[in-house]
């Protein structure tokens, strides 16, 4: 079975994270959709159907029993079950949203139960991950007995809605389990002081450093490094926020880095609700929310002592400095953002992003080339 995990014309809407990868490589809750199809239905082969510039490093994969998926819906075992039933030009849908489709999907069949959650707005990333977070914890953990939690850990509430897979480290931490569980990745370490609230999750070979203080529902991708004060935020992977200062109500890329003290606001003064830059509509839009922090493309990062505004979007491979407030929207390739700017060149953009993975071993690819070269073009 070929599960091929369709955009849904989400790309822009979901920017700037969906400008380096589809919408099923989003990480929201403790997995991507990707990796969530995988657990499902272990025998399928997962692909993309994405944005062109993207399919050079996420290609579409088409076979004899091929079934398109709304990447923006998170799979459940009704959800799972129904799609591995699903006949040729058969669709799937569930409250006037298709679910999943096959051939010319000219039968309507409608999906049992409820609705499943289903990703509509880029801050949805923040606002229901406490919903998708506790989910995956169920997936992952069911059945499955946990590694032991060290003696040196003070926990408040359940402690068997703690999980540790094999390798990971929790040494002199406060846990609260009473908000939902904490599950602790593959070789993640937590340091001692460290103070985390559930729902929680921090991802295989991902570190909590030394007294970090982290409120639910947050999750820490793989890889990623955090301290200092964190609520309700969602880092996709190899990103760091090592030191103190506050982020709250924010989703951060992979392979971004946040200077020393730097905060950001997530609430305005005046208590108001929140407008931010849409890539879709090319304009501030009313979200609805009170609180939102910030949303930062790969590739970027701010120096020391950074003050974001509430709702601050960040593009990718941005390198933002200087004095006072950046502006609230800070377009890919941005090269300072506060007194002024310059673009940040192509070619030392690359140069950059290659150094930062090649601490962690990695290289850039040639669909990473691809990515640049168009976003930067455009």
């Amino acid at each position: 079975m070929n599960i091929i995990l369709h955009d849904n014309g989400l790309h822009l809407r979901l920017a700037p994270l969906t400008l380096t990868r589809p919408v099923g490589d989003l990480r929201w809750g403790i997995m991507t959709n990707a990796e969530r199809w995988e657990s499902w239905i272990p025998e399928a082969t997962i692909s993309f159907q994405t944005e062109a510039y993207l399919s050079t490093k996420f290609p579409r994969i088409d076979g004899d029993h091929s079934i398109e998926v709304n990447a923006a819906i998170i799979p459940n075992e009704i959800v799972a079950a129904a799609v591995t039933m699903l006949e040729e030009n058969q669709i799937l849908q569930s409250e006037g949203t298709w679910i999943a489709r096959r051939g010319t999907a000219s039968e309507v069949v409608q999906l049992l139960g409820e609705h499943p959650i289903e990703l509509k707005n880029r801050w949805d990333l923040f606002e229901r991950n406490d919903e998708v977070l506790v989910a995956d914890y169920f997936l992952l953990t069911g059945g499955l007995e946990s590694e032991p939690l060290s003696a040196t850990n003070l926990v408040i509430g359940d402690p068997d809605l703690i999980y540790l897979e094999e390798g990971a480290v929790v040494e002199g931490a406060t846990l609260n389990t009473t908000g939902g569980p904490i599950y602790i990745g593959q070789d993640a370490e937590v340091m001692e002081g460290s103070l985390i609230r559930g729902p929680f999750a921090l991802c295989e070979h991902a570190g909590v450093k030394m007294g970090a203080k982290i409120y639910g529902a947050t999750t820490i991708g793989p890889h990623c490094k955090v301290g200092g004060e964190i609520s309700n935020c969602v880092f996709q992977a190899y990103s760091n926020k090592g030191h103190d200062g506050f982020l709250g109500n924010s989703v951060v890329g992979e392979w971004c880095n946040f200077g020393a003290d730097s905060n950001t606001s997530n609430l305005k003064n005046n208590y108001s609700l929140i407008r931010s830059w849409s890539y879709e509509k090319g304009a501030e839009v009313e979200t609805g929310l009170q609180f939102m922090g910030v949303f930062m493309g790969d590739h970027s990062k701010c120096a020391i002592n950074t003050m974001f505004n509430t709702a601050t979007v960040v593009g990718v491979s941005c390198n933002i400095f200087g004095g006072g407030f950046p502006k609230k929207f800070i377009p890919s390739f941005t090269w300072g953002a506060v007194e002024s700017s310059t673009i940040f060149e192509l070619a030392k953009a690359k140069e950059a992003a290659a150094a930062m993975m090649k601490r962690r071993g990695l290289d850039l690819t040639e669909g990473d080339h691809a990515i640049f070269d168009f976003l930067f073009k455009n």
